[in-house]
């Protein structure tokens, strides 16, 4: 099946990219190749490293980018970005841009298990491999699926959630997204049903659990930084609140000076920014972008250059 994904933010992420022709770059999160495509229009003899831990996408962007000589596919984790490169003696980038979070692709194939609107196997494995979220569900304590439906679902009903899910698999193993959605349905107030679909931050935490998404990203963000020459950038877009904080936070402290006291006359901590933000505040879709992708209303693109 071709990996198919509406690049989000497209323009603004490969203006903030400052992209030079001859220069190396890599994509991270490079799905079915709509902002790597982009990258390589913008290269003579650069070089584009497209990396993704999909199968799927790996075999898409194979087949797309075959005649493209500034094109190096790799498939893996962006987490492992740096490992990834230097075993191909690749010490220094002049940018990566990493598009967090799940794909179009992913979402629209139901055999994915991503979607709560259509009946499939509960799996949400990314790299189609490792724990599955049907597991997650059947095996957890109560107490581990509250934490997970809580911290990375921001759900507010996460107690009774946990409890209707751990009292549904004791009468038998809970094994399809419907299945999940209507437990998850039946454990929450009237009000909330009718306020989009009670599921989706149920889905989002197991999704973010399975893929461990959260730690990829804090390892992913500190090897992209430290694999970017002086000048480099680094192009970051999130799809929620949790995500965007991390890269907020992560560009944050890299942009830190020095941390002394204000009465302190000299400093001490001998601490100098190792980077700049190109954008102070993140940049969203637009209205037209909007109009044509609803799935961007929720996108954020930070970008931030090394000193």
């Amino acid at each position: 099946m071709e990996f198919s994904h509406v690049p989000v933010l497209l323009n603004e992420a490969i203006d903030g990219l400052n992209i030079k022709e001859n220069g190396i770059y890599a994509d991270g999160t490079a799905g079915g190749g709509g902002h790597s495509s982009e990258i390589l229009k913008h290269l003579t003899t650069g070089k584009l490293i497209s990396i993704d831990q999909d199968p799927d996408a790996i075999a898409t962007l194979t087949q797309r980018f075959k005649n493209n000589e500034n094109s190096i596919i790799i498939k893996g984790n962006f987490a492992d970005i740096k490992e990834l490169l230097w075993r191909r003696g690749v010490c220094e980038l002049d940018g990566v841009l990493l598009d967090i979070g799940v794909s179009s692709h992913q979402l629209d194939t139901a055999s994915r298990g991503f979607s709560f609107h259509e009946d499939a196997p509960l799996d949400m494995r990314m790299s189609q491999s490792g724990t599955t979220a049907e597991e997650l569900v059947n095996h957890l304590s109560i107490g581990e699926l509250k934490r997970i439906l809580s911290v990375y679902g921001e759900e507010k009903y996460a107690q009774s959630i946990a409890r209707g899910i751990v009292n549904a698999r004791e009468k038998s193993p809970i094994k399809t997204t419907l299945e999940l959605a209507e437990i998850v349905k039946e454990n929450v107030p009237q009000k909330v049903r009718r306020d989009g679909h009670p599921a989706r931050k149920t889905f989002q935490a197991l999704r973010i659990a399975v893929n461990k998404e959260l730690d990829v990203l804090e390892k992913g963000l500190d090897s992209a930084f430290e694999l970017l020459g002086s000048g480099g950038r680094l192009a970051v877009i999130t799809f929620h609140s949790l995500e965007d904080r991390i890269v907020k936070q992560k560009m944050a402290g890299w942009c830190m000076g020095c941390t002394c006291p204000k009465d302190f006359p000299i400093c001490v901590c001998g601490n100098r920014p190792k980077a700049k933000l190109v954008n102070k505040k993140p940049i969203c879709a637009n209205e037209t972008e909007l109009g044509q992708n609803p799935r961007a209303r929720s996108a954020k693109l930070r970008i931030c250059e090394k000193i």
